[in-house]
């Protein structure tokens, strides 16, 4: 797939501790796959495999170039675009300030998004671009973080949970954002706990437990599948036994994963 990335027999981990173990995924621009499981399954550690900010071992190949062992700044330069979990505004800086730092100006990639977009778009943010960016709500840095994000015109967008913790108002505003960028091209691996908000914006869930992707290919197009597909999944979800890893800076970590369980037989 040279319009996509490919991940092939993907390890990553922290010292001695392994945490994905051979990984395997292929996601195509213009669509959306969704890692569902539980918080230490390793959903994480992918997103930060894949924008080389852990040790990584295997292939990640994005529009045909080799993404592991690259720092992270090659790797945002080939239009990899990374939102973590912590959000990572700068404080003290405003949020035009934080806009501006996400430009890419020596990029040949179409610009589509610029900071006039982003204050057309939500006029929140509008409203507090002069103000420091760590008085906002979590609400406003999650939609300042993912705006950041694409100021430098990525190709593909990786998000770690975007909708932590956030009012119903704002996880609406992700999923108008995540359909629009679908539309416009962007491939998206999409970090989230919500099986509601997957299956309305996804192409396709994937499951991760135990450092391994399972079910890759449930595919889930459409929001019309959120209704009557999350009701029939869910009743097959249900939470593996507890597993634990080695400490890690001198903290144990337990890992729950999610597995999908075949429904009984009925006669």
């Amino acid at each position: 797939m040279s319009n996509g990335l490919v991940v092939d027999g993907l390890h990553a981990g922290y010292g001695q501790s392994r945490v994905l173990q051979g990984v395997a995924f292929a996601l195509a621009a213009g669509s959306i796959l969704a890692v569902l499981g539980r918080n230490g399954s390793g959903r994480s550690t992918l997103a930060r495999a894949l924008m080389g900010l852990v040790p990584a071992r295997g292939s990640a190949r994005w529009l045909g170039h080799e993404l592991l062992g690259l720092p992270p700044h090659a790797i945002a330069r080939l239009g990899v675009a990374y939102v973590p979990e912590s959000r990572d505004v700068f404080p003290r800086l405003t949020v035009a300030q934080n806009l501006t730092l996400g430009l890419q100006p020596h990029s040949t990639r179409p610009v589509r998004w610029t900071p006039e977009w982003v204050f057309d778009s939500f006029p929140a943010l509008a409203a507090r671009r002069d103000v420091a960016a760590g008085v906002l709500s979590g609400g406003e840095q999650q939609m300042l973080s993912l705006c950041r994000a694409l100021m430098g015109a990525p190709q593909l967008l990786i998000v770690d949970e975007p909708t932590e913790g956030l009012a119903p108002q704002v996880v609406a505003q992700v999923d108008a954002l995540l359909r629009e960028l679908r539309v416009q091209g962007l491939a998206v691996l999409l970090i989230e706990q919500k099986l509601d908000l997957s299956l309305a914006v996804a192409d396709r869930v994937a499951v991760m437990g135990h450092g391994r992707l399972s079910s890759p290919g449930l595919t889930c197009r459409g929001a019309g599948m959120a209704g009557s597909l999350s009701q029939t999944s869910r009743r097959h979800l249900d939470f593996g036994a507890p597993h634990k890893i080695p400490t890690i800076a001198k903290k144990r970590t337990v890992v729950l994963f999610l597995k999908f369980r075949q429904p009984k037989e009925t006669s």
